[in-house]
């Protein structure tokens, strides 16, 4: 009778086979690479076959690698949703975009009240059109973010639910000519070139955000910048370039800049709920219930008069004029 596979096994094999790398699939699964590669040769002799093909540059599936690969994920799925079934269910990894949004992580922190007895454990994947491919490839269960910004080819495989119309702002250098005023009409940007996120892979959602509400008003989306990961570094590129940041009104502040919300129109940031389709996991139905509670308490989805959001963005949203 031949032995039972180990799922530890199959969870290996899957990580290499989506990374195509060794180092890159152990630091996935937090495990050393040695041990890695042990439950990979481990799985080629159980099964008598090779999975891989190895180079000092490259690592790439065999015929029968490629063979496995949709039976491996359709059994760690059913084994996922069999612990799920009995409450044993394994953590939730939820993208919050960056450490500073304010939604996500109410969502996050209501869910953990709502089901103290889950495991929901945060990522940062700075911007939703990043963290689809890793829904997608099952590698994150559920992210925030604008669900029209996607490519239709991403939305396909994903689910979303409504949560926030969030009102926009602008981060500015505390010296800036528009940093005295409480509120900064859209019209007095004209002429500035503001960065919304150009360049970066991770977020044309929001830069195509910016466009829309930019187009016709004399504003210029700044030109691609190095990506400034964590507050010092973003502090020193805005002091470099000077240039107003696009935000949303709860972005936190930082020393030597001020957030002013944007007016007349003001303009709204979507945010949706994102997850793969067909995920089943308690921990997400909790942080659903969390979402809604929170959008119905807080009016969240609630258009001040005269608000802009684009067309495409409050039908999926669900909203009407």
């Amino acid at each position: 009778m031949p032995a039972p596979l180990d799922p530890r096994l199959l969870r290996a094999f899957v990580a290499v086979a989506e990374e195509l790398h060794f180092t890159r699939a152990a630091a996935r699964l937090y495990v050393a690479q040695q041990a890695l590669s042990r439950d990979v040769r481990r799985l080629e002799r159980q099964l008598g076959t090779e999975l891989f093909v190895r180079t000092t540059r490259q690592v790439t599936p065999t015929a029968d690698g490629e063979r496995l690969l949709p039976y491996a994920r359709r059994v760690l799925q059913a084994l996922d949703d069999l612990l799920a079934a009995f409450g044993q269910a394994r953590p939730l990894l939820v993208d919050l975009n960056s450490p500073g949004l304010v939604t996500p992580r109410r969502v996050l922190h209501r869910a953990r009240e709502l089901a103290p007895e889950q495991e929901l454990m945060a990522r940062f994947e700075s911007g939703l059109t990043g963290a689809a491919g890793e829904l997608l490839a099952g590698r994150l269960d559920a992210s925030f973010g604008r669900f029209a910004g996607l490519p239709p080819g991403l939305r396909a495989g994903l689910d979303h639910q409504p949560v926030r119309c969030e009102p926009m702002a602008v981060v500015l250098p505390e010296d800036h000519r528009l940093a005295s005023l409480a509120e900064v009409p859209l019209d007095a940007l004209a002429g500035e070139a503001v960065y919304a996120g150009a360049g970066n892979d991770r977020t044309p959602e929001w830069t195509g955000l910016a466009r829309l509400l930019f187009e016709g008003r004399g504003i210029e989306v700044a030109p691609p910048a190095p990506l400034a990961v964590g507050d010092e570094e973003f502090q020193r590129l805005m002091a470099r370039t000077r240039h107003p940041v696009l935000a949303v009104v709860d972005f936190p502040p930082l020393p030597a800049t001020v957030v002013r919300p944007l007016v007349d129109p003001v303009p709204l940031s979507p945010v949706s709920l994102v997850w793969r389709k067909g995920l089943a996991h308690p921990a997400l139905d909790a942080l659903r219930r969390a979402a809604a509670r929170l959008t119905a308490e807080e009016g969240w989805l609630r258009r001040p008069a005269g608000a802009w959001l684009p067309p495409a963005d409050a039908a999926v949203l669900g909203l009407r004029d």
